[in-house]
Protein backbone atom coordinates (compact mmCIF):
# COMPACT_ATOMS: atom_id res chain seq x y z
CA UNK A 1 0.00 0.00 0.00
CA UNK A 2 1.20 3.35 -1.11
CA UNK A 3 2.18 5.52 2.18
CA UNK A 4 1.90 9.64 1.77
CA UNK A 5 4.58 11.37 3.53
CA UNK A 6 3.35 15.21 4.60
CA UNK A 7 5.64 18.31 4.85
CA UNK A 8 4.60 21.40 6.18
CA UNK A 9 6.59 23.74 4.19
CA UNK A 10 5.52 26.81 6.81
CA UNK A 11 7.47 25.39 9.93
CA UNK A 12 10.31 24.00 8.07
CA UNK A 13 11.42 27.07 7.59
CA UNK A 14 12.17 26.81 3.81
CA UNK A 15 9.61 29.83 2.55
CA UNK A 16 10.98 32.88 0.81
CA UNK A 17 8.95 36.33 -0.13
CA UNK A 18 9.13 35.96 -3.77
CA UNK A 19 6.74 39.54 -3.61
CA UNK A 20 6.77 42.71 -1.61
CA UNK A 21 3.98 42.52 0.98
CA UNK A 22 0.48 43.87 -0.59
CA UNK A 23 -2.03 45.63 0.63
CA UNK A 24 -4.82 43.99 2.81
CA UNK A 25 -8.10 42.12 1.14
CA UNK A 26 -10.74 44.53 -0.19
CA UNK A 27 -13.38 42.57 0.85
CA UNK A 28 -14.51 43.58 4.40
CA UNK A 29 -18.70 44.63 3.91
CA UNK A 30 -18.79 42.20 0.97
CA UNK A 31 -20.67 39.66 3.01
CA UNK A 32 -24.13 41.65 3.52
CA UNK A 33 -24.14 42.71 -0.07
CA UNK A 34 -26.96 40.33 -0.64
CA UNK A 35 -29.69 42.95 0.55
CA UNK A 36 -28.49 45.93 -1.74
CA UNK A 37 -29.56 45.39 -4.89
CA UNK A 38 -31.10 43.43 -7.19
CA UNK A 39 -28.15 42.08 -8.59
CA UNK A 40 -27.66 40.83 -5.59
CA UNK A 41 -30.66 37.98 -5.85
CA UNK A 42 -29.92 34.60 -6.67
CA UNK A 43 -31.74 32.62 -8.95
CA UNK A 44 -35.57 32.01 -8.08
CA UNK A 45 -34.70 27.92 -8.00
CA UNK A 46 -37.75 25.76 -6.91
CA UNK A 47 -36.60 25.55 -3.41
CA UNK A 48 -34.52 28.87 -3.40
CA UNK A 49 -31.62 27.03 -3.20
CA UNK A 50 -28.18 28.33 -4.21
CA UNK A 51 -27.11 26.30 -6.91
CA UNK A 52 -23.34 24.16 -6.94
CA UNK A 53 -21.13 25.29 -9.70
CA UNK A 54 -18.31 23.13 -11.20
CA UNK A 55 -15.92 24.50 -13.63
CA UNK A 56 -13.92 22.41 -15.52
CA UNK A 57 -10.77 23.95 -17.13
CA UNK A 58 -9.23 21.41 -19.79
CA UNK A 59 -5.32 22.74 -20.04
CA UNK A 60 -4.16 23.23 -23.71
CA UNK A 61 -7.31 21.93 -25.13
CA UNK A 62 -8.40 22.82 -28.85
CA UNK A 63 -11.61 23.68 -29.76
CA UNK A 64 -12.27 21.07 -32.43
CA UNK A 65 -11.01 18.30 -29.92
CA UNK A 66 -14.73 17.32 -28.60
CA UNK A 67 -16.69 14.84 -30.69
CA UNK A 68 -19.43 17.31 -29.90
CA UNK A 69 -17.20 19.89 -31.92
CA UNK A 70 -16.40 17.97 -34.70
CA UNK A 71 -13.88 15.68 -33.79
CA UNK A 72 -13.41 13.05 -35.65
CA UNK A 73 -11.04 10.49 -34.28
CA UNK A 74 -10.98 11.04 -30.27
CA UNK A 75 -14.16 9.58 -28.71
CA UNK A 76 -15.37 11.72 -25.88
CA UNK A 77 -18.92 10.88 -25.27
CA UNK A 78 -19.06 12.32 -21.43
CA UNK A 79 -18.50 15.80 -22.56
CA UNK A 80 -20.50 15.01 -25.68
CA UNK A 81 -23.24 14.16 -23.16
CA UNK A 82 -22.66 17.59 -21.57
CA UNK A 83 -23.38 19.38 -24.36
CA UNK A 84 -26.54 17.22 -25.27
CA UNK A 85 -28.11 17.91 -21.52
CA UNK A 86 -27.36 21.72 -21.69
CA UNK A 87 -25.38 24.49 -24.01
CA UNK A 88 -22.63 24.12 -26.35
CA UNK A 89 -21.45 28.28 -26.88
CA UNK A 90 -19.84 28.46 -30.86
CA UNK A 91 -18.05 31.72 -30.00
CA UNK A 92 -16.56 31.92 -26.66
CA UNK A 93 -13.02 32.67 -25.66
CA UNK A 94 -10.10 32.10 -23.25
CA UNK A 95 -8.70 34.77 -20.83
CA UNK A 96 -5.68 34.43 -23.08
CA UNK A 97 -3.12 32.21 -25.16
CA UNK A 98 -1.61 30.75 -22.43
CA UNK A 99 -2.17 29.45 -19.42
CA UNK A 100 -1.48 31.90 -16.30
CA UNK A 101 -2.78 35.38 -17.80
CA UNK A 102 -6.24 32.32 -18.94
CA UNK A 103 -6.50 31.80 -15.53
CA UNK A 104 -6.19 35.57 -14.43
CA UNK A 105 -8.87 36.67 -16.32
CA UNK A 106 -11.47 34.04 -15.07
CA UNK A 107 -10.17 34.87 -11.12
CA UNK A 108 -10.73 38.42 -11.52
CA UNK A 109 -13.17 39.26 -14.31
CA UNK A 110 -10.54 41.49 -16.24
CA UNK A 111 -9.85 41.59 -19.81
CA UNK A 112 -5.58 41.29 -20.78
CA UNK A 113 -5.35 45.09 -20.94
CA UNK A 114 -6.35 45.25 -17.18
CA UNK A 115 -4.85 42.61 -15.63
CA UNK A 116 -1.95 42.39 -13.28
CA UNK A 117 -0.61 39.24 -14.73
CA UNK A 118 -0.80 39.24 -18.31
CA UNK A 119 1.67 36.40 -19.05
CA UNK A 120 3.80 33.39 -18.06
CA UNK A 121 6.26 34.84 -15.60
CA UNK A 122 8.01 32.01 -13.77
CA UNK A 123 10.78 34.31 -11.69
CA UNK A 124 13.85 33.15 -12.72
CA UNK A 125 15.90 35.09 -10.32
CA UNK A 126 15.00 33.06 -7.42
CA UNK A 127 17.27 30.42 -8.52
CA UNK A 128 17.59 27.31 -10.34
CA UNK A 129 13.59 27.05 -11.25
CA UNK A 130 14.35 24.88 -14.55
CA UNK A 131 15.91 21.70 -12.14
CA UNK A 132 13.20 19.34 -10.96
CA UNK A 133 15.69 18.21 -8.26
CA UNK A 134 16.28 21.93 -7.25
CA UNK A 135 12.60 22.60 -6.34
CA UNK A 136 12.14 19.01 -4.79
CA UNK A 137 14.92 20.03 -2.37
CA UNK A 138 13.74 24.33 -1.94
CA UNK A 139 10.12 24.36 -2.23
CA UNK A 140 10.44 28.57 -2.81
CA UNK A 141 11.84 27.28 -6.55
CA UNK A 142 7.93 26.26 -7.39
CA UNK A 143 4.93 28.49 -8.38
CA UNK A 144 4.43 31.35 -11.04
CA UNK A 145 4.14 35.02 -10.20
CA UNK A 146 1.58 35.18 -7.55
CA UNK A 147 -1.25 37.41 -7.75
CA UNK A 148 -1.09 40.38 -5.06
CA UNK A 149 -3.15 39.81 -1.90
CA UNK A 150 -5.40 42.49 -2.73
CA UNK A 151 -6.38 40.95 -5.19
CA UNK A 152 -10.44 40.00 -4.92
CA UNK A 153 -10.93 36.73 -6.66
CA UNK A 154 -13.74 34.65 -7.62
CA UNK A 155 -13.32 31.99 -4.78
CA UNK A 156 -13.33 34.72 -2.39
CA UNK A 157 -16.42 36.58 -3.66
CA UNK A 158 -18.60 33.37 -3.87
CA UNK A 159 -16.97 32.47 -0.73
CA UNK A 160 -18.84 35.94 0.84
CA UNK A 161 -22.38 34.25 -0.09
CA UNK A 162 -21.75 31.27 1.79
CA UNK A 163 -19.99 28.88 -0.84
CA UNK A 164 -17.56 26.47 0.31
CA UNK A 165 -14.68 26.45 -1.97
CA UNK A 166 -12.26 23.86 -3.72
CA UNK A 167 -9.55 24.03 -6.28
CA UNK A 168 -8.01 20.46 -7.68
CA UNK A 169 -5.72 20.29 -10.13
CA UNK A 170 -2.86 22.80 -12.02
CA UNK A 171 -2.90 26.19 -10.33
CA UNK A 172 -0.17 28.60 -11.66
CA UNK A 173 -0.74 31.79 -10.18
CA UNK A 174 1.33 31.38 -7.09
CA UNK A 175 3.32 28.74 -5.20
CA UNK A 176 3.89 27.89 -1.62
CA UNK A 177 3.78 30.59 0.75
CA UNK A 178 3.23 33.52 -1.71
CA UNK A 179 0.44 35.60 -1.94
CA UNK A 180 -1.62 33.75 -4.55
CA UNK A 181 -1.27 30.52 -2.83
CA UNK A 182 -5.77 29.18 -3.46
CA UNK A 183 -6.14 29.06 0.42
CA UNK A 184 -4.97 32.69 0.40
CA UNK A 185 -7.24 33.49 -2.39
CA UNK A 186 -10.31 32.33 -1.55
CA UNK A 187 -10.16 28.53 -1.94
CA UNK A 188 -10.82 26.45 1.57
CA UNK A 189 -9.33 23.50 0.17
CA UNK A 190 -6.51 22.87 -2.48
CA UNK A 191 -4.76 19.71 -4.27
CA UNK A 192 -2.39 19.60 -6.45
CA UNK A 193 -0.03 21.24 -8.55
CA UNK A 194 0.53 24.71 -7.63
CA UNK A 195 3.83 25.68 -10.30
CA UNK A 196 3.21 24.72 -13.75
CA UNK A 197 6.44 23.56 -14.27
CA UNK A 198 6.06 20.79 -11.87
CA UNK A 199 2.83 20.36 -14.00
CA UNK A 200 5.16 19.12 -16.88
CA UNK A 201 5.08 15.43 -15.60
CA UNK A 202 1.96 13.51 -14.47
CA UNK A 203 3.92 11.39 -12.43
CA UNK A 204 5.71 13.88 -10.22
CA UNK A 205 7.71 13.67 -6.50
CA UNK A 206 4.77 15.43 -4.85
CA UNK A 207 1.76 17.62 -4.65
CA UNK A 208 0.05 19.73 -2.97
CA UNK A 209 -2.63 19.32 -0.22
CA UNK A 210 -3.49 23.08 1.20
CA UNK A 211 0.15 24.43 2.52
CA UNK A 212 1.37 20.96 2.93
CA UNK A 213 3.63 19.04 0.04
CA UNK A 214 2.40 15.62 -0.53
CA UNK A 215 4.92 12.97 -1.23
CA UNK A 216 3.69 10.41 -3.76
CA UNK A 217 6.05 7.04 -4.22
CA UNK A 218 7.30 8.20 -7.56
CA UNK A 219 10.84 8.93 -8.66
CA UNK A 220 12.26 11.91 -9.74
CA UNK A 221 11.62 11.59 -13.67
CA UNK A 222 12.22 15.48 -15.25
CA UNK A 223 10.53 16.14 -18.01
CA UNK A 224 12.44 17.66 -20.16
CA UNK A 225 14.79 15.11 -21.59
CA UNK A 226 15.19 12.50 -24.78
CA UNK A 227 15.16 9.13 -25.11
CA UNK A 228 18.65 8.08 -24.70
CA UNK A 229 21.11 6.97 -27.63
CA UNK A 230 21.30 3.61 -26.86
CA UNK A 231 17.99 3.15 -26.28
CA UNK A 232 15.74 0.92 -28.92
CA UNK A 233 13.06 3.79 -30.38
CA UNK A 234 10.88 1.22 -31.69
CA UNK A 235 10.73 -1.03 -28.29
CA UNK A 236 7.87 -0.04 -26.11
CA UNK A 237 10.45 -1.28 -23.05
CA UNK A 238 12.83 2.11 -23.68
CA UNK A 239 9.94 4.32 -22.66
CA UNK A 240 8.59 2.50 -19.34
CA UNK A 241 11.01 4.83 -17.42
CA UNK A 242 9.00 7.63 -18.34
CA UNK A 243 5.39 5.81 -18.29
CA UNK A 244 5.32 3.63 -15.84
CA UNK A 245 5.03 4.58 -12.26
CA UNK A 246 2.92 4.05 -9.38
CA UNK A 247 1.00 7.66 -8.57
CA UNK A 248 -0.43 8.96 -11.55
CA UNK A 249 -1.66 12.66 -10.48
CA UNK A 250 -4.61 13.02 -12.89
CA UNK A 251 -6.24 9.71 -11.41
CA UNK A 252 -5.00 11.28 -7.13
CA UNK A 253 -6.99 14.43 -8.31
CA UNK A 254 -10.02 13.21 -9.71
CA UNK A 255 -10.00 10.76 -6.18
CA UNK A 256 -9.61 13.96 -4.66
CA UNK A 257 -12.69 15.39 -6.54
CA UNK A 258 -15.27 12.59 -6.11
CA UNK A 259 -14.31 12.87 -2.20
CA UNK A 260 -15.00 17.10 -1.87
CA UNK A 261 -18.55 16.16 -3.66
CA UNK A 262 -19.00 12.91 -1.44
CA UNK A 263 -18.67 15.11 1.74
CA UNK A 264 -21.24 17.95 0.37
CA UNK A 265 -24.56 18.58 2.21
CA UNK A 266 -27.10 21.27 1.61
CA UNK A 267 -24.76 24.37 1.70
CA UNK A 268 -23.34 25.67 -1.72
CA UNK A 269 -20.20 24.67 -3.26
CA UNK A 270 -17.83 25.95 -6.13
CA UNK A 271 -15.59 23.72 -7.07
CA UNK A 272 -13.17 25.04 -9.84
CA UNK A 273 -11.22 21.87 -12.00
CA UNK A 274 -8.17 23.17 -13.64
CA UNK A 275 -7.12 19.40 -15.05
CA UNK A 276 -3.47 19.11 -16.78
CA UNK A 277 -4.98 17.27 -18.85
CA UNK A 278 -3.71 17.21 -21.79
CA UNK A 279 -1.14 19.28 -21.42
CA UNK A 280 2.34 17.47 -22.12
CA UNK A 281 4.12 15.68 -21.01
CA UNK A 282 2.64 12.46 -22.87
CA UNK A 283 1.16 10.16 -20.31
CA UNK A 284 -1.83 8.12 -19.81
CA UNK A 285 -3.53 4.99 -18.21
CA UNK A 286 -2.41 2.36 -19.90
CA UNK A 287 -5.44 0.88 -21.27
CA UNK A 288 -6.47 4.00 -22.89
CA UNK A 289 -3.22 3.78 -24.83
CA UNK A 290 -3.70 0.46 -25.70
CA UNK A 291 -7.47 1.63 -26.92
CA UNK A 292 -5.93 4.31 -29.63
CA UNK A 293 -3.16 2.06 -30.74
CA UNK A 294 -5.45 -0.41 -31.75
CA UNK A 295 -7.64 1.93 -33.50
CA UNK A 296 -5.36 4.17 -34.92
CA UNK A 297 -2.40 1.57 -35.81
CA UNK A 298 1.22 1.80 -36.17
CA UNK A 299 2.67 5.38 -35.10
CA UNK A 300 6.17 6.47 -35.48
CA UNK A 301 7.40 7.36 -31.94
CA UNK A 302 8.51 11.50 -30.46
CA UNK A 303 12.14 11.02 -29.04
CA UNK A 304 12.00 13.39 -26.24
CA UNK A 305 13.72 16.56 -25.76
CA UNK A 306 11.22 19.43 -24.94
CA UNK A 307 9.12 16.78 -23.04
CA UNK A 308 9.41 13.09 -22.67
CA UNK A 309 9.57 10.37 -24.65
CA UNK A 310 6.62 8.56 -26.65
CA UNK A 311 6.43 5.45 -28.10
CA UNK A 312 2.67 6.71 -29.25
CA UNK A 313 2.39 10.24 -29.26
CA UNK A 314 -0.96 10.07 -30.90
CA UNK A 315 -2.71 7.29 -29.31
CA UNK A 316 -1.43 9.02 -26.09
CA UNK A 317 -2.44 12.22 -26.52
CA UNK A 318 -6.36 10.93 -27.63
CA UNK A 319 -6.10 8.61 -24.41
CA UNK A 320 -5.15 11.49 -22.18
CA UNK A 321 -8.57 13.31 -23.34
CA UNK A 322 -10.62 10.34 -23.62
CA UNK A 323 -9.04 9.74 -20.10
CA UNK A 324 -10.34 13.33 -18.78
CA UNK A 325 -14.06 12.62 -20.69
CA UNK A 326 -14.15 9.46 -18.19
CA UNK A 327 -13.57 11.83 -15.44
CA UNK A 328 -16.15 13.97 -16.40
CA UNK A 329 -18.57 10.73 -17.38
CA UNK A 330 -18.16 9.66 -13.52
CA UNK A 331 -18.51 13.16 -12.10
CA UNK A 332 -22.10 13.64 -13.36
CA UNK A 333 -22.89 10.38 -11.78
CA UNK A 334 -21.34 11.44 -8.14
CA UNK A 335 -23.80 14.10 -8.20
CA UNK A 336 -26.77 11.85 -9.68
CA UNK A 337 -26.31 9.81 -7.14
CA UNK A 338 -25.87 12.46 -4.15
CA UNK A 339 -28.77 13.59 -5.14
CA UNK A 340 -27.06 16.97 -6.49
CA UNK A 341 -26.95 17.46 -10.15
CA UNK A 342 -30.04 19.07 -11.20
CA UNK A 343 -29.22 21.99 -8.61
CA UNK A 344 -25.78 21.94 -10.28
CA UNK A 345 -24.17 24.73 -13.30
CA UNK A 346 -21.44 22.54 -14.97
CA UNK A 347 -18.99 24.59 -17.03
CA UNK A 348 -16.18 22.54 -19.18
CA UNK A 349 -14.08 24.65 -21.21
CA UNK A 350 -10.33 24.83 -22.01
CA UNK A 351 -7.54 27.50 -21.13
CA UNK A 352 -6.33 28.59 -25.01
CA UNK A 353 -5.99 26.80 -27.89
CA UNK A 354 -3.61 23.56 -28.57
CA UNK A 355 -0.22 23.08 -28.60
CA UNK A 356 2.37 22.18 -30.81
CA UNK A 357 5.24 20.54 -28.72
CA UNK A 358 6.20 17.38 -26.93
CA UNK A 359 4.79 15.18 -29.69
CA UNK A 360 1.52 16.27 -30.48
CA UNK A 361 0.36 16.87 -33.92
CA UNK A 362 -2.27 18.93 -33.99
CA UNK A 363 -2.57 18.42 -37.98
CA UNK A 364 -3.30 14.73 -37.47
CA UNK A 365 -6.28 15.82 -35.13
CA UNK A 366 -7.48 18.95 -36.52
CA UNK A 367 -6.97 20.40 -33.10
CA UNK A 368 -8.46 24.17 -33.80
CA UNK A 369 -11.03 23.08 -36.51
CA UNK A 370 -12.29 24.90 -37.94
CA UNK A 371 -9.37 27.31 -37.25
CA UNK A 372 -5.90 26.77 -38.46
CA UNK A 373 -4.33 24.79 -35.63
CA UNK A 374 -0.38 24.44 -36.53
CA UNK A 375 2.58 26.85 -34.69
CA UNK A 376 1.23 30.41 -35.19
CA UNK A 377 -2.24 29.95 -35.16
CA UNK A 378 -2.67 27.72 -31.76
CA UNK A 379 -1.29 28.16 -28.42
CA UNK A 380 0.76 31.36 -27.80
CA UNK A 381 -0.54 33.41 -30.26
CA UNK A 382 -4.03 35.42 -30.52
CA UNK A 383 -5.25 33.64 -33.61
CA UNK A 384 -8.96 32.23 -33.82
CA UNK A 385 -7.32 28.79 -33.02
CA UNK A 386 -4.90 30.16 -29.88
CA UNK A 387 -7.61 31.70 -27.98
CA UNK A 388 -11.76 30.45 -29.60
CA UNK A 389 -12.24 27.42 -27.42
CA UNK A 390 -15.07 24.74 -25.97
CA UNK A 391 -17.72 26.27 -23.91
CA UNK A 392 -20.06 23.72 -22.61
CA UNK A 393 -23.15 24.59 -19.84
CA UNK A 394 -25.31 22.14 -18.24
CA UNK A 395 -27.22 22.93 -15.48
CA UNK A 396 -30.88 20.65 -15.62
CA UNK A 397 -32.69 23.00 -13.85
CA UNK A 398 -32.32 26.02 -16.53
CA UNK A 399 -30.62 25.57 -19.75
CA UNK A 400 -32.34 24.28 -22.47
CA UNK A 401 -31.17 20.43 -23.27
CA UNK A 402 -29.10 20.32 -26.59
CA UNK A 403 -29.48 23.89 -26.99
CA UNK A 404 -26.42 26.09 -29.45
CA UNK A 405 -25.48 29.64 -28.41
CA UNK A 406 -23.13 32.11 -30.81
CA UNK A 407 -23.04 34.64 -28.05
CA UNK A 408 -19.59 36.38 -28.14
CA UNK A 409 -18.32 36.01 -24.40
CA UNK A 410 -15.14 35.07 -22.67
CA UNK A 411 -13.80 34.35 -19.78
CA UNK A 412 -13.36 37.66 -18.10
CA UNK A 413 -17.76 37.27 -18.31
CA UNK A 414 -17.57 34.24 -15.63
CA UNK A 415 -17.27 36.50 -12.55
CA UNK A 416 -20.55 38.40 -13.29
CA UNK A 417 -22.12 35.28 -14.69
CA UNK A 418 -21.79 33.60 -11.33
CA UNK A 419 -22.71 37.25 -9.27
CA UNK A 420 -25.52 37.18 -10.99
CA UNK A 421 -26.64 33.09 -10.08
CA UNK A 422 -25.20 33.61 -6.53
CA UNK A 423 -25.50 37.01 -5.52
CA UNK A 424 -22.68 38.44 -4.79
CA UNK A 425 -21.10 42.05 -5.34
CA UNK A 426 -19.72 42.15 -8.54
CA UNK A 427 -16.51 44.35 -8.11
CA UNK A 428 -16.50 47.58 -9.95
CA UNK A 429 -13.63 47.24 -12.28
CA UNK A 430 -15.03 43.59 -13.88
CA UNK A 431 -14.61 43.65 -17.72
CA UNK A 432 -17.26 41.05 -18.00
CA UNK A 433 -20.84 40.61 -18.48
CA UNK A 434 -22.97 37.83 -17.82
CA UNK A 435 -24.44 35.74 -19.88
CA UNK A 436 -26.94 34.47 -17.43
CA UNK A 437 -30.00 35.03 -20.01
CA UNK A 438 -28.34 33.04 -23.09
CA UNK A 439 -27.83 29.97 -20.27
CA UNK A 440 -31.58 30.32 -19.60
CA UNK A 441 -32.62 30.75 -23.26
CA UNK A 442 -33.56 34.62 -23.02
CA UNK A 443 -31.64 35.81 -25.92
CA UNK A 444 -33.66 38.96 -25.99
CA UNK A 445 -32.24 39.46 -22.80
CA UNK A 446 -29.03 39.53 -23.37
CA UNK A 447 -26.75 42.19 -23.23
CA UNK A 448 -23.91 42.01 -25.31
CA UNK A 449 -20.47 43.19 -26.05
CA UNK A 450 -19.41 45.91 -28.03
CA UNK A 451 -15.92 44.71 -28.66
CA UNK A 452 -13.29 41.64 -27.35
CA UNK A 453 -10.17 42.91 -26.22
CA UNK A 454 -6.88 40.81 -26.10
CA UNK A 455 -2.83 41.21 -25.60
CA UNK A 456 -0.30 38.92 -24.89
CA UNK A 457 3.66 40.41 -24.36
CA UNK A 458 4.84 36.67 -25.31
CA UNK A 459 5.68 35.50 -29.09
CA UNK A 460 6.64 38.95 -30.41
CA UNK A 461 4.14 40.91 -28.85
CA UNK A 462 0.22 40.77 -29.82
CA UNK A 463 -3.08 42.71 -30.08
CA UNK A 464 -6.55 41.69 -30.91
CA UNK A 465 -9.81 42.61 -30.75
CA UNK A 466 -12.77 41.09 -31.94
CA UNK A 467 -15.69 43.33 -32.96
CA UNK A 468 -19.25 41.49 -34.47
CA UNK A 469 -18.22 40.11 -38.05
CA UNK A 470 -14.57 41.62 -37.52
CA UNK A 471 -11.21 40.12 -35.57
CA UNK A 472 -8.13 42.71 -35.63
CA UNK A 473 -4.50 41.29 -34.93
CA UNK A 474 -1.56 43.20 -34.52
CA UNK A 475 1.52 40.70 -34.10
CA UNK A 476 5.52 41.04 -33.41
CA UNK A 477 5.11 44.47 -31.44
CA UNK A 478 8.04 43.77 -29.74
CA UNK A 479 10.04 44.21 -32.96
CA UNK A 480 7.83 46.84 -34.81
CA UNK A 481 5.59 48.72 -32.09
CA UNK A 482 3.68 50.47 -35.51
CA UNK A 483 2.96 47.01 -36.70
CA UNK A 484 -0.01 47.04 -38.66
CA UNK A 485 -3.14 46.12 -38.19
CA UNK A 486 -4.64 42.78 -39.83
CA UNK A 487 -8.19 42.80 -40.39
CA UNK A 488 -9.97 39.34 -41.15
CA UNK A 489 -13.93 39.44 -42.11
CA UNK A 490 -14.73 36.04 -39.78
CA UNK A 491 -18.21 35.44 -41.28
CA UNK A 492 -15.97 34.60 -44.66
CA UNK A 493 -12.90 33.47 -43.41
CA UNK A 494 -12.64 31.71 -39.96
CA UNK A 495 -9.19 30.75 -40.54
CA UNK A 496 -8.05 34.49 -40.66
CA UNK A 497 -6.56 33.94 -44.90
CA UNK A 498 -7.43 36.56 -46.31
CA UNK A 499 -6.35 40.26 -44.85
CA UNK A 500 -9.00 43.12 -45.89
CA UNK A 501 -7.32 45.83 -44.50
CA UNK A 502 -6.70 47.44 -46.95
CA UNK A 503 -10.78 47.70 -48.45
CA UNK A 504 -12.00 48.48 -44.72
CA UNK A 505 -9.77 51.78 -43.66
CA UNK A 506 -12.21 53.00 -41.31
CA UNK A 507 -12.66 49.84 -39.75
CA UNK A 508 -9.34 49.81 -39.50
CA UNK A 509 -9.13 52.74 -37.44
CA UNK A 510 -11.63 52.10 -35.11
CA UNK A 511 -9.06 48.65 -34.04
CA UNK A 512 -6.45 50.89 -33.33
CA UNK A 513 -8.40 53.32 -31.50
CA UNK A 514 -9.77 50.15 -29.57
CA UNK A 515 -6.23 48.59 -29.14
CA UNK A 516 -5.08 52.50 -28.05
CA UNK A 517 -7.86 52.98 -25.91
CA UNK A 518 -7.92 49.51 -23.61
CA UNK A 519 -4.14 48.74 -23.49
CA UNK A 520 -3.27 50.36 -19.60
CA UNK A 521 0.67 50.26 -19.49
CA UNK A 522 2.15 47.30 -17.52
CA UNK A 523 5.67 47.40 -16.23
CA UNK A 524 5.61 43.40 -15.14
CA UNK A 525 4.40 42.51 -18.78
CA UNK A 526 5.57 44.74 -21.26
CA UNK A 527 4.05 44.99 -24.84
CA UNK A 528 5.91 47.71 -26.54
CA UNK A 529 9.70 48.32 -26.40
CA UNK A 530 10.81 49.70 -23.28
Amino acid sequence: MRTQRYFAIQSAGLCVKIVPLFLALLLAGISGCMENSSQNERSDSADHRAPNIIYILADDLGYGELGVYGQEKIETPHIDGLASAGMKFTQHYSGSAVCAPSRYMLMTGKHPGNAYIRGNDELPQRGDIGSFAEMLENPSLEGQRPIPSNTVTLGELLQSVGYTTAAIGKWGLGGPCSSGHPNEQGFDFFYGYLCQRQAHTYFPTHLWKNKERVYLDNDLVPPHQSLPEEAAPYDPVSYKPYHEQPDYAAELMHSETIKFIDKQGESPFFLYLPTPIPHVSLQAPQRWIDYYVNKFGEEEPYPGGSYVPVRYPNATYAAMISYLDEQVGEIVEKLKAKDLYENTLIIFTSDNGPTFTGGVDPEYFDSAAPFKSTYGWGKGFLREGGIRVPMIAAWKRYIPEGSVSEHLSAFWDVLPTLSEITGFQLPDDSDGISFLPVLKGLDEDQKKHEYLYWEFPGYGGQQAVRMGRWKAVRLNLKENPNAPVELYNLDVDLREQNNVANQFPEIVKEMELIMKREHTPSELFPLLPE
